[in-house]
């Protein structure tokens, strides 16, 4: 997500929202909002692959959940992944909510989003309003929502994970792009654990860089290494993302044997 731009082109913006520029540089086209910081990031010749790390480590949730049928989605940006969703996950619906209509009209005219459908509906609106008028209607819910000045604060709060929480089904997993060198990482970690009672897994792309967290309503049925690498392996055949390396990622950055994941909760539970 956050590489810096060359050749900046003339962008849209209007009196109550960031500026929304698009930059070409080697083949990718880039989204900004307001600076130079790359946002969201399509190669031109393959449109619907996800050409930023982050992005590929979101789809993560994939490895958690074999049978997901919903997914919710906070910010659209580009649209990077929720034309991937559309392209390559046939058996999910999306829901994406975005509340400036010039990102969903550049992600349209700039980045091959397309129209809405029965498997996909961009929506003008807030977040933050549909989050409380939504209780337990998304299996993953994904909040990619940063501006020209990082993540809203407004986005970060306990009682913003809280309400997740509340959106998400019984088995539903939130996913969460950070970044890395905020200096408030980790008490946004401190109150997504709190939220989920410690189901929490953090996935690092890069130094800084951005972080996928999940959080778990429930903990998954198997997350010993094993079955996980099996499951990467069989979702590597029909997706251009590197879920084999993801897992040792995961295995590095988390509460793990040589075997398998641990949630901190259970990881507790184990050594007492």
């Amino acid at each position: 997500m956050f590489r810096m731009a060359k050749h900046l082109m003339r962008g849209l913006t209007n009196s109550s929202n960031d500026a929304v520029d698009v930059s070409e540089s080697d083949g990718v086209r880039s989204l900004h909002l307001g600076s130079v910081t790359i946002q969201s990031a399509m190669r031109i010749r393959d449109p619907f692959a996800l050409e930023l790390t982050y992005t590929r480590a979101i789809m993560c949730f994939l490895l958690f959940n074999h049978q997901i049928k919903s997914l919710l989605a906070i910010g659209l940006g580009g649209g990077s992944l929720a034309k991937y969703v559309h392209a390559y996950c046939p058996e999910i619906v999306s829901k994406v909510i975005e509340l400036n209509p010039r990102i969903i009209q550049v992600a349209r005219n700039q980045f091959f989003v397309p129209e809405n459908d029965e498997r996909l509906e961009v929506i003008e609106g807030d977040g933050l309003v549909y989050l409380a008028e939504h209780e337990d209607v998304a299996e993953v819910l994904l909040i990619d929502a940063f501006d020209s000045n990082g993540i809203p604060p407004n986005f970060c709060s306990q009682a913003f994970f809280d309400q997740c929480a509340n959106t998400l089904t019984s088995d539903g997993i939130l996913v969460i792009n950070l970044w890395g060198s905020d200096k408030n990482f980790d008490v946004y970690l401190q109150r997504i654990e709190q939220t989920f009672d410690g189901r929490v897994l953090t996935l690092p792309t890069g130094r800084p860089g951005n972080i996928a967290v999940f959080g778990f309503k429930r903990e998954p049925a198997d997350l010993r290494l094993a079955s996980l690498r099996e499951r990467a392996k069989a979702l590597e055949k029909s997706h251009k993302i590197e879920f084999l390396q993801f897992i040792d990622k995961l295995a590095e950055h988390n509460s793990s044997s040589s075997n398998r994941l641990f949630m901190i909760k259970n990881l507790v539970n184990a050594e007492t």
